[in-house]
């Protein structure tokens, strides 16, 4: 630490050039922050998938529905030990940008099947006892300033009543979720959405299937499968992260194409920032001639110029790390819709402040150990 005021009035020599490296890895840490948190949203529900849990949908696309009557068939496989349906209801709070995950379903196998929503015994009871009753989630309730008590009106491209009429719903719950499970959803009571529509009655979009022992989900999977095959509406029963990891590579390999992403953006930083500390060594060739003949032995050098190179890329790195994760929270309520677990994990940030230390090291261990290898007479002759 006693070398501490060294390192930073040498950063102090060139301020302008100094504050522009940082705030080039500032950026830098900025997009990574921003990227962590797609990355998350993306790809985050294949960890918190259940792994007792299965999710049954038609062979051929998950929009193409299935019947509701395959429930009790299912439910006599060996090692089912529950199940609920789902359907994909895409509803449009007036205006055709707000729209939000909405999903006709049975409240309480819902409930059983996902402890991980996280709602009170009374709002429970209200929801299994109100026929037009829904529950939605922290998030949605936040972005349109929803409360409990209030009447929702929604329209469905995809499911228009019967009678022309707007679908309206009694909210009586918000629920919040354990750590990163959405809390974008909007559900609600599959026998009303069923009476109402004007097609499709007797048929849901897939089945979340809970079986007795996880180590069996395989098997489970390929006989709910069997039990469907040559059928008119053949099943793809996969368990639930399978499922969840499917959906999100369709829009390509996220890890690979961030991946690709940062490592160009840190090369270039890292170009940048090497560069840098290179022409600061260059400039203090006197000065570090003089700090020789005073007792600074070659390794003392090296230390102070790797130190100054750390430093910049310490505080740049990590006042991007808290713009970016800054940013990336006050995004999170209008990416609710298309993004419902936009968050940055703490594991992101960790890694970040790694990376800003590995960044000051790479990009300044050449430079210290040329100053660290100068020699005091070529150090004064070359300044003279």
């Amino acid at each position: 630490m006693k070398f501490l005021s060294l390192v930073l009035s040498n950063l102090m020599r060139k301020k302008l050039r100094t504050i522009l490296t940082m705030l080039s890895i500032g950026i830098a840490f900025v997009l990574y922050s921003f990227l962590g948190a797609v990355k998350q949203a993306l790809v985050g529900g294949v960890a918190l998938a259940g792994k007792d849990r299965i999710v049954v949908r038609h062979k051929v696309s998950i929009i193409q529905n299935i019947p509701i009557a395959y429930e009790e068939r299912i439910r006599r496989i060996s090692g089912v030990a529950e199940l609920v349906h789902f359907s994909w209801f895409n509803g449009i709070y007036q205006d055709p940008k707000n729209f939000f995950p909405s999903y006709p379903t049975d409240p309480e196998a819902c409930l059983s099947i996902y402890p991980e929503i996280l709602i009170s015994p009374e709002v429970r009871q209200a929801w299994l006892s109100t026929r037009t009753g829904a529950i939605v989630g922290r998030a949605t309730a936040d972005r349109f300033g929803w409360k409990v008590g209030q009447r929702i009106p929604l329209n469905s491209p995809i499911w228009p009543r019967a009678d022309n009429a707007v679908w309206e719903f009694d909210l009586v719950g918000i629920y919040d979720g354990k750590k990163g499970f959405d809390t974008s959803g909007f559900y609600f009571r599959y026998d009303y959405f069923d009476e109402a529509r004007r097609w499709g009655q007797g048929s849901i979009g897939w089945y979340v299937v809970r079986v007795s022992d996880a180590t069996k989900t395989a098997g489970i999977a390929k006989a709910i499968d069997e039990e469907f095959a040559n059928s008119a509406a053949e099943t793809k029963a996969e368990p639930e992260g399978v499922f969840m990891q499917s959906f999100a590579q369709q829009v390509g390999d996220i890890g690979t194409i961030l991946l690709g992403i940062l490592s160009a953006v840190f090369f270039t930083i890292l170009l940048v920032a090497g560069n840098t500390m290179a022409q600061g060594v260059r400039e203090r060739t006197a000065e570090l001639g003089v700090l020789k003949a005073l007792g600074f032995g070659d390794g003392l050098v090296l230390g102070v110029v790797l130190a100054e190179s750390m430093s910049i890329a310490l505080i740049g790195g990590l006042l991007g790390l808290l713009l970016g994760a800054g940013l990336v929270t006050g995004m999170a309520p209008a990416m609710a819709a298309m993004l419902p677990n936009f968050y940055l994990p703490t594991g992101n940030l960790v890694v970040g402040a790694v990376l800003t230390l590995l960044l000051g090291f790479v990009a300044g261990i050449l430079p210290a150990m040329q100053a660290g290898r100068l020699r005091i007479a070529e150090a004064l002759r070359r300044s003279a």
